[in-house]
């Protein structure tokens, strides 16, 4: 009846239609006040819907009790009014509840859920009503509601009412399935407790069993090492008694050999007694006869000595005398020599002939003049730049030769083009890359032909072809030659004095002029038997080139296939050089260079030689001297020779 007066009233309300067209928002609200768990997902998420059926229609209640007392509601108002039923009561729910009991509480039927809601919003009218009389009265004076606003909340509550009671079947499945689900999992737990104290029994079981096992196992082992024990105090116990009985035995032992001992030190003594005094008298009667015979001995010193010095006296008178004739035999054939040079002086000289002092004399010149070069050069920066350069491109060519002929002509290029650039060199700085290239040749020979004799003929032929293409090449090798080597390449004795008439300023500078050089162990010079080893190293270079027939004309007259004849008639006619061992070895190298080709080129007087230098190793000329002298390095060296002239008489067919 009050509803109906005020549907018909004039109050105007504000279109429900605005309120009410978010319709989860008042849900939304009434979830937050019931659980903080109830939390919708959306305007289409419904979440504990049972739960909201109370709820509206407590607001629906209010709401028309408002509309009969002629209230202006807005949505500010409705959303008061449901908060404050929200806070005055749960509608029959526990503040505070579990989710998953709250599915089996609520209920179900929404007809007696809108009874009961009902019922409790009227016991609370009136409270209501005095809460809100001034505002409704003050509100039920200035305006009323028209028909069509009141039907349009009407429509609007009958909405709200049909969505809260709508029955949703998936919820419905939703609550079956979890209580499925508890009861499966309930018989699961059920199950798995069971299986586990089953599990748990037998591994108590198996447990039990191991400490067991383990128990009977150490009383095992502590039984056996109890019997251990006592059987090793068992032995330890014989083993004491056996070493104090042996110890004993040794004690009385030790007794018995001090007083043996004793005893025998007291017959030792008289012994060494009696032996002491015979010993002092041997040695009186000893002494008296050494002094006898030593009297004796003296006196035929005496006699010997004045025979000895008397023989000494005849020997060194004998001595001067053969000298002295060997002097006026060597005086003699010096002035016939000399005579006959001189008497060959002009035929010598239109024929280009030297003797050997001319040869070292014209050798030692151009020494000097090319160390003088040199110092030149070592003292202007940019000639020394020039020549390093250089000397730096000709050393490792001479280090990569090898026994091929191709290898060789192309390296022989690589080192002309060096020497004649299409820019000339200084004349000084040419004549320096000449010095060095003939060093590294000769030091190349030095130190490979001792191993390898055939590594003399790559050198050989290298220094040929730059002596057949660099004329200026020839001296420069030459005295390089002589001052690696002294006179042997000539040969001749180095005499007293330099060939400008200089006197030596000392025997070592005499030494270096013959060829010895400091040896490798130490600062002395080196023996005579390692200037021939070297020596011969590098004279078999030299006549390996005095064997190769130039193709383009004849080299200089010291690297001519004659010089090989003129060597052997010097080094036979110069006593003075007969007896080195130096010689012999030199004679070998000759020989076994190029003694076959020399029997070709000479025949029958190359055969005269060879048999004068055969007599000159086996026999010898003349008071057994022999060629070579009687060192071991001599006497080594003439049995090569022998064997050498015996190979090549072997030819002779």
């Amino acid at each position: 009846m009050r509803r109906t007066e005020v549907i018909r009233g004039e109050s105007r309300l504000e279109p429900l239609s605005y309120c009410f067209s978010a319709d989860w928002f008042i849900k939304e609200s009434a979830m937050h006040a019931m659980h903080p768990s109830l939390i919708p997902r959306g305007p289409d998420s419904w979440v504990k819907v049972d739960a909201m059926n109370g709820i509206l229609a407590a607001a629906d209640a209010e709401f028309w009790n408002s509309v009969e007392r002629g209230m202006d509601i807005g949505i500010l108002g409705l959303t008061r009014t449901l908060w404050r039923l929200l806070r005055r009561s749960t509608y029959g729910l526990p503040s505070h509840f579990d989710d998953s009991d709250s599915d089996s509480d609520v209920i179900d039927d929404t007809d007696s859920s809108d009874e009961s809601l009902s019922y409790s919003i009227s016991d609370d009218e009136t409270s209501s009503d005095s809460e809100d009389e001034p505002f409704s009265r003050s509100t039920l004076s200035k305006s009323q509601r028209s028909p069509d606003e009141v039907q349009q909340l009407a429509e609007t509550l009958a909405s709200i009412r049909l969505r809260t009671r709508h029955h949703d079947p998936y919820e419905d499945w939703e609550r079956q399935t979890r209580k499925d689900a508890f009861a499966t999992a309930r018989k699961e737990l059920s199950a798995s407790n069971t299986q586990f104290q089953t599990e748990q029994e037998r591994l108590c079981l198996e447990e039990s069993r191991k400490l067991v096992a383990q128990h009977d196992k150490r009383i095992s082992e502590v039984r056996s090492w109890l019997e251990n024990r006592r059987s090793e105090a068992q032995k330890n116990r014989e083993a004491l008694i056996q070493a104090w009985t042996a110890r004993k035995s040794q004690l009385w032992n030790d007794v018995k050999e001090g007083i043996r001992y004793q005893e025998e030190k007291i017959a030792r003594e008289l012994e060494e007694e009696k032996k002491r005094k015979e010993e002092e008298e041997r040695q009186r009667r000893e002494e008296e006869l050494r002094r006898t015979l030593a009297e004796a001995k003296r006196r035929e010193e005496a006699e010997k000595m004045k025979k000895e010095e008397e023989e000494r006296l005849r020997q060194e008178e004998e001595l001067k005398k053969k000298e002295n004739i060997e002097q006026q035999t060597q005086q003699q054939e010096q002035r016939q020599k000399k005579e006959f040079l001189e008497a060959e002086k002009a035929s010598r000289e239109q024929l280009g002939l030297k003797t050997e002092f001319m040869n070292w004399a014209d050798t030692r010149y151009h020494l000097k003049s090319l160390k003088a070069e040199i110092a030149i050069v070592k003292a202007d920066r940019n000639l020394r730049a020039a020549w390093g350069n250089c000397r730096r491109h000709i050393k490792p060519k001479v280090g990569q030769l090898t026994n091929d002929l191709n290898a060789i002509q192309a390296i022989s290029q690589e080192v002309l083009n060096v020497l004649r650039p299409p820019t000339p060199h200084d004349f000084r700085v040419f004549l320096a890359i000449l010095s060095s290239f003939a060093k590294d040749i000769l030091l190349q020979a030095e130190v490979e032909i001792t191993a390898e004799k055939r590594s003399a003929i790559p050198l050989a032929q290298l220094t040929f072809n730059i002596l057949a293409s660099v004329p200026e090449f020839a001296d420069v090798f030459f005295a390089k030659l002589v001052q690696r080597v002294g006179g042997w390449p000539i040969p001749y004795a180095v005499p007293n004095q330099d060939y400008d008439g200089r006197k030596w300023e000392s025997n070592e500078e005499r030494l270096k002029v013959m060829g010895f050089r400091k040896s490798e162990e130490g600062n002395a010079l080196e023996s005579e038997a390692e200037l021939s080893s070297r020596a011969a190293g590098i004279m078999r270079v030299y006549f390996l080139i005095l064997q190769i027939n130039p193709p383009h004309g004849p080299l200089s007259p010291m690297f001519q296939t004659t010089r090989y004849w003129s060597w052997f008639a010097r080094i036979l006619d110069e006593k003075s050089l007969m007896q080195s061992p130096i010689t012999a070895e030199l004679i070998y190298t000759a020989l076994n260079v190029m003694g076959h080709d020399a029997l070709q080129i000479w025949g029958g007087q190359w055969i005269k030689l060879l048999a004068l230098i055969y007599e000159g190793v086996t026999v010898g000329f003349g008071s057994n001297r022999c060629i070579g002298g009687q060192t071991a390095e001599g006497r080594a060296s003439r049995v090569r020779v022998q064997l050498e002239i015996e190979r090549i008489m072997s030819t002779i067919t």
